[in-house]
């Protein structure tokens, strides 16, 4: 019996049967319904051969019962047990029809249980496996805290850093700024007192100037009065000549007022003369616009205007310098050359040139420019403030060394962009100049200011077919006609002297040497 037994559970016969059991239950909804009836008639088989085996052991038990009746308990022993336990369970099993439910109830709850403990033990595996995972994100996340709170840490203490050095740095450049501020006013103050400094100095030399001057010219007049009076007084040439005063010790030489004064004299005049251009040519053109409709007439007649200002402006200059010249010729002895003193007496007494004689030689020339034509009741004395000024500016210019000139300018010349600007009503494409609008401003053959012109395509041609037909008639200006015999009316372009300056030489350089000592000694 004990080897039947031990058999049994060498076989594990009682495992595979399990194991078939769990794996039917697994897949009996996958399976088909003959594949289910196999299985469980493949279990029945294995559970009838280990029952086969257990009655075989209990078969041989009873018998070692009857064969050994002192051991087991007598010859009747294991009676009582087989009445009480087995005959009962194989009656039910195959007495009635209901008798496999217990047996049934028995395997399904052992199957339930079974399968509790497997989900049971599947469910801890689970958990362990998401413990395990959830203490390793606790890790990463605490070792990731400390990161964080370090880099903070070390955010905080470069934070504090910047916070000295940035306080550090505006105390710096505030106190910087204090200094700065100090000095900046300080060297205001010494350039001021340096700016007051040298006008003080440009006012001494200029002083001093004037002052070496008037000896000079004063020296000059006392040797002349000393040669009059001795020759008044000698009997005989013989004596003349010995008692004539010693030459005047020459001087170092040392530059006029007319080139002291040169650069301030020029800026100053280039800025008028473009203060005419914005100002006073623009009073002027809104004047004749009230006359004339024709805007390119009024234009024309401006520019005539500038240029034949400056026309009489340097003749009359040229007569004054001749005049001064033979005046001063007569007694100058003094260290500087004699065009320089010219110069200098130009300059000092430029109040001296008349005006309007210049004035009305240029109203006079423009009454018989065959360029510009105008209704009968115009007189072009009505723009007579803008040609004083130009005449006044141009005669000032010739002082200059280099004196400044404007540029000629012709209808249908090329349109040059080193020397003017187009209106605002030109073809910038047009390569030829129709008209001009304001003369450009020269010195020595270069351009300093820039003149206005006018470029249109075609127009110039049409224009000059209508300037062959045009007529005029028209009277000369009032100041001419009293001024001017009727005889000289319509004369040509040649100018001739105004009739201020028509007396005789002689007289107006006497007049002009009085004025300049009159003026010299107050």
């Amino acid at each position: 019996m004990a080897d039947s037994l031990r058999r049994l559970i060498s076989n594990e016969s009682c495992r595979i049967l399990q194991e078939k059991l769990e794996n039917w239950y697994k897949d009996y909804h996958i399976n088909t319904c003959d594949q289910n009836l196999n299985r469980c008639c493949e279990i029945i088989e294995m559970n009838s051969m280990i029952q086969g085996q257990l009655f075989t052991i209990l078969n041989q038990t009873a018998r070692e019962g009857e064969n050994f009746p002192c051991l087991q308990g007598g010859h009747y022993a294991g009676v009582e047990t087989i009445k009480s336990r087995l005959l009962p369970w194989l009656g039910t099993c195959f007495s009635s029809t209901t008798s496999g439910r217990p047996f049934e109830t028995s395997l399904s709850l052992i199957q339930e249980s079974i399968e509790r403990e497997r989900q049971l033990r599947e469910f801890a595996s689970t958990r362990n496996h998401e413990l395990q995972h959830l203490e390793k994100e606790l890790n990463s996340t605490r070792l990731q805290l400390s990161l964080v709170q370090q880099d903070l840490a070390e955010a905080q203490m470069a934070l504090e850093e910047t916070k000295t050095k940035s306080a550090t740095t505006l105390l710096a450049a505030e106190d910087e700024i204090i200094h700065l501020n100090a000095a900046l006013k300080a060297s205001q103050a010494q350039e001021e007192s340096a700016l007051r400094n040298l006008d003080r100095l440009n006012d001494y030399e200029q002083q001093v100037q004037i002052l070496k001057d008037e000896i000079a010219i004063l020296g000059a007049q006392k040797s002349v009065l000393q040669s009059r009076l001795a020759r008044s007084r000698s009997p005989s040439p013989r004596r003349c000549r010995s008692r004539s005063p010693s030459p005047l010790p020459l001087r170092s030489c040392s530059p006029g007022r007319a080139r002291l004064t040169n650069a301030a004299r020029h800026a100053h005049l280039v800025a008028r003369f473009s203060e005419i251009y914005a100002q006073e040519r623009l009073d002027a053109q809104a004047l004749l616009m009230t006359y004339i409709e024709d805007l390119e007439m009024v234009q024309r007649i401006i520019y005539v205007a500038a240029v034949e200002s400056f026309h009489a402006a340097k003749m009359a200059f040229r007569q004054f310098k001749m005049r001064v010249r033979k005046t001063l010729s007569l007694t100058y002895s003094g260290p500087e050359s004699l065009e320089d003193t010219i110069l200098d007496y130009i300059v000092r007494h430029e109040d001296l040139y008349d005006v309007q004689a210049s004035v009305n030689e240029v109203i006079r020339a423009m009454n018989i420019n065959p360029k510009i034509s105008f209704p009968p009741e115009v007189d072009f004395i009505m723009i007579s403030s803008l040609i004083r000024e130009l005449c006044r500016v141009a005669f000032s210019m010739q002082t200059l060394v280099p004196p400044l000139d404007i540029a000629f300018g012709a209808d249908g010349e090329l349109f040059n962009e080193n020397k003017y600007h187009r209106s605002y009503d030109s073809d910038f494409t047009a390569p030829l100049v129709v008209y001009h609008v304001w003369p450009p401003l020269i010195e020595n053959d270069s351009v300093i200011v820039k003149g206005e012109a006018v470029s249109k395509r075609g127009a110039l041609w049409s224009r000059r077919s209508r300037s062959k037909s045009r007529s005029r008639s028209r009277s000369m200006s009032p100041i001419l006609s009293h001024s001017a015999s009727p005889s000289r009316t319509l004369l040509p372009r040649s100018r001739s002297p105004s009739p201020i300056r028509s007396g005789s030489p002689s007289k107006w350089a006497h007049s002009v040497h009085n004025a300049s000592w009159f003026s010299l000694s107050a």
